[in-house]
């Protein structure tokens, strides 16, 4: 055990490896290095692959041996200040960075097909790699300044990969937008991080955790202080978790390609502010008032994003609203002291919007190959609908993402976000009623963007374009570019283990049956990236493998949280693999990990009615009423032959203002915020200008008209200038006697 643990460190420099070898072959030879640019899909996948393993290995141990590993090593040693780093291995690190190696595994997969034709193809895999670097780094971090370091470089990756269509002027936007909200948070986080040192004295976590918890409970007169800095720690996890009031980066960041939307935005980055608020959870727990706050900051949150995404017509911004509300229900469940329901929820949730982020962009695929690329149309569902029939498999598994989000049994985010419901319960009335609520309107939002995108008959709009698509730049695809280029029957025989031939039946062995069903997944009648297609159909074979798999993972993944307790034995592995991290760090919470089971299935009624009857609503107001060549719908229907209707249309008016001012807290923003910093910032530069540099300038100014006109009152004549002297001279003793006598004649 002890062995494998010894080369945890090299975890995150792994995946390093891409973008120093991308940029060598640049620079060393670079024209070969473009040519074959899709050949380094391979290295970046299979690096990424042996932390993977490495991570499934690590796991597999924390659950086995309940144990935390930590190794650190001095960098700068000055006087009393020693600066470490080092590693720490707990089961909070193997979560994440489980969740990080699998989501980004088949994102890097799915992206080859979907950025083949991209000239910054090399670029993205390289950004790519640096992000998971930066993101292995900091789950693995064991200490706050380290943490702090790999964030920064969360924060750097994101803004390039968010700005990465930098041409586009909402693209440059979006991603300074996000890099500067996020920097509210970071400043936050660094003042937090200087004030615990200030109290403590140490950065590592352990020692920190002690210190802290001795001096709050000793020295009352250190709360005050103590509060105020998790609070600053708490505020980068704000930001970067996309919580109210910094949340209005995460819908702008959707202008990124849709590959990064499922990585950073579903499992990773944004997930990054969970962890840290579950690294410190031990130092939070102590101070019951900032978790009040983090429960009250979840709980809005959660309200906010699902009403924002209850009108959206871009199918990734409603997805982004929906990561928001989920990610409200994550901190939600740390501010009541859910530490399990919460890191379960983290599991269940990336998987699940992985999936229908990447089934977004199977559907954007399909459309751009029909519309040409127009964000304004391949990603608006006004100009979807009826696609059902044209991509199958991408709407089974958007499908299954939606039930899952839903909170509909069995599939994975039921069972935590029910575990969250209930907990709810016992925590305040009002917070259950308003997270009841929002899980009704969450299947209300996933079905209302699965009905108009899939349901009813393709749009006018679709059946009636002709346009142009431009030519795209060719390259040699590791995995083929085409069923026309390159057959797919190896890796057919990789994956069964059998040969098989176009005319084979079906037959009684079992694994030719098996090939024979993957063919129909696999081998599909693709769009072809070059020219425009009449109608849309599915995308490649390497775009629709990771959503076959995220399938599987949001099917069962939910598993591992439902506790099996039988003659005694506790087969319960999430529990059992998160005590170790919380328990042994501060004794307190030896029972908040126990699971009520008979608990839960009283309460699960509830909410999957809850859930049913906001899928019921969704189905009533948008399921299509088929005509000959538009999708009508009840809220059409009500809209054209009623549209005087005071209640109905008030609400609808309503409603659509909300989602399209996005609360109007953008507004208020602009005009507030950044108005009053612009007002500000132009008066300090007019004080700058006309003051500070005024009165040198001013001195300036007036030694000049001084000297000029003095040059003209010198002859060059001694006898004048003695004259002068004199002159001077007789005013000023004048003067001195005059005030002596007077001061003379006061004293008698």
């Amino acid at each position: 055990m002890e062995h494998i643990y010894q080369y945890a460190w090299i975890i995150p420099f792994i995946p390093l490896m891409v973008p120093l070898l991308i940029g060598a072959g640049l620079l060393l030879f670079p024209k070969t290095t473009k040519n074959l640019r899709r050949m380094w899909a391979f290295p970046s996948i299979s690096l990424l692959s042996i932390v993977m393993l490495f991570s499934i290995k690590l796991s597999i141990q924390q659950i086995n041996s309940s144990s935390i590993y930590q190794s650190v090593w001095s960098w700068t040693i000055n006087n009393d200040f020693s600066l470490e780093f080092g590693y720490l291995i707990d089961p909070l690190t193997s979560i994440m960075s489980m969740l990080i190696t699998t989501v980004g595994i088949l994102v890097l997969i799915y992206s080859d097909n979907y950025m083949a034709h991209d000239q910054g193809y090399l670029r993205f895999f390289a950004y790519l790699s640096f992000f998971n670097t930066s993101m292995l780094g900091l789950v693995t971090s064991s200490n706050l300044i380290q943490i702090y370091i790999f964030w920064e470089l969360v924060g750097m990756c994101s803004y390039l990969l968010i700005g990465f269509w930098f041409t586009r002027p909402v693209a440059a936007n979006a991603c300074q937008k996000a890099f500067v909200t996020n920097r509210v948070g970071d400043f936050g986080l660094l003042l937090g991080i200087l004030g615990l040192y200030w109290l403590t004295g140490s950065f590592e976590f352990r020692d920190l955790f002690e210190i802290f918890n001795t001096l709050i409970y000793t020295n009352g007169g250190q709360f005050l202080v103590g509060t105020v800095c998790t609070f600053l720690l708490f505020a980068g996890a704000v930001a970067k978790s996309a919580q109210f009031p910094l949340h209005v980066w995460l819908p702008d960041a959707m202008e990124g390609p849709t590959p990064i939307s499922a990585l950073i935005h579903a499992a990773t980055m944004v997930a990054a502010g969970i962890f840290l608020v579950a690294r410190l959870f031990p130092l939070l727990i102590v101070i019951p008032p900032i978790l009040n706050i983090i429960a009250l900051i979840g709980i809005i949150t959660v309200l906010l994003g699902a009403t924002l995404a209850l009108a959206q017509k871009d199918i990734k911004r409603g997805l982004a609203y929906s990561t928001m509300s989920q990610l409200g229900y994550m901190m939600l469940a740390l501010g009541m002291g859910s530490y399990r329901a919460a890191l379960f929820h983290l599991i269940t949730h990336a998987y699940s919007k992985a999936l229908l982020f990447l089934g977004s962009g199977s559907i954007i695929h399909s459309m751009e190959a029909v519309v040409g690329y127009s964000p304004d149309k391949s990603q608006n569902m006004v100009f979807m609908g009826g696609l059902k029939k044209h991509v199958p498999i991408t709407k089974t598994s958007f499908l299954v993402g939606t039930l899952s989000l839903s909170g509909i049994p069995p599939l994975a985010c039921f069972w935590s976000k029910d575990e969250i419901l209930n907990d709810t319960w016992l925590y305040s009335p009002t917070f259950a009623i308003i997270s009841c609520a929002t899980a009704g309107l969450t299947a209300f939002y996933m079905f209302r963007i699965y009905l108009l995108t899939f349901e009813g008959h393709l749009n006018v709009h679709l059946q009636n374009y002709n346009g142009k698509k431009s030519s795209s730049f060719y390259s040699i695809s590791l995995w083929g570019q085409d069923e026309r280029l390159k057959p797919i029957n190896k890796i057919f025989r990789l994956l069964t283990l059998l040969p098989i031939k176009n005319n084979e039946s079906f037959s009684k062995n079992p694994y030719v049956n098996i090939k024979k069903t993957m063919r129909y997944f696999l081998i599909i009648n693709n769009c072809d990236n070059n020219k425009i297609e009449p109608y849309p159909c599915e995308s490649g074979n390497t775009m629709l493998f990771p959503l076959l798999v995220l399938i599987f993972f949001t099917l069962f993944i939910g598993v591992i949280g439902i506790p099996f307790n039988q003659e005694g034995i506790d087969l319960d592995i999430l529990s059992k693999w998160l005590i170790p991290s919380v328990n042994i760090l501060h004794p307190k919470l030896n029972n908040q990990n126990n699971f009520d089971w008979s608990e839960f299935v009283a309460n699960a009624p509830l909410s999957i009615s809850i859930a049913y009857f906001g899928i019921l609503i969704a189905s009533f107001l948008y399921k299509p009423i088929y005509s000959s060549l538009q999708n009508f719908s009840l809220i059409n229907f009500f809209a054209k032959r009623h549209p005087k209707m005071f209640f109905f249309d008030k609400i609808q008016n309503v409603i659509y203002d909300w989602a399209h001012h996005r609360g109007y807290i953008d507004a208020f923003y602009t005009t507030y915020v950044i108005r009053s910093i612009r007002g500000l910032s132009e008066l300090v530069n007019f004080f700058d200008r006309r003051v500070i540099d005024g009165i040198p300038n001013g001195l300036g100014v007036t030694s000049f008209f001084v000297g000029e006109g003095l040059k003209y009152v010198g002859g060059g004549r001694i006898s004048s200038y003695l004259f002068l002297y004199l002159f001077y001279a007789s005013i000023f003793l004048l003067i001195y006697s005059f005030y002596f006598t007077n001061m003379n004649f006061t004293d008698q």
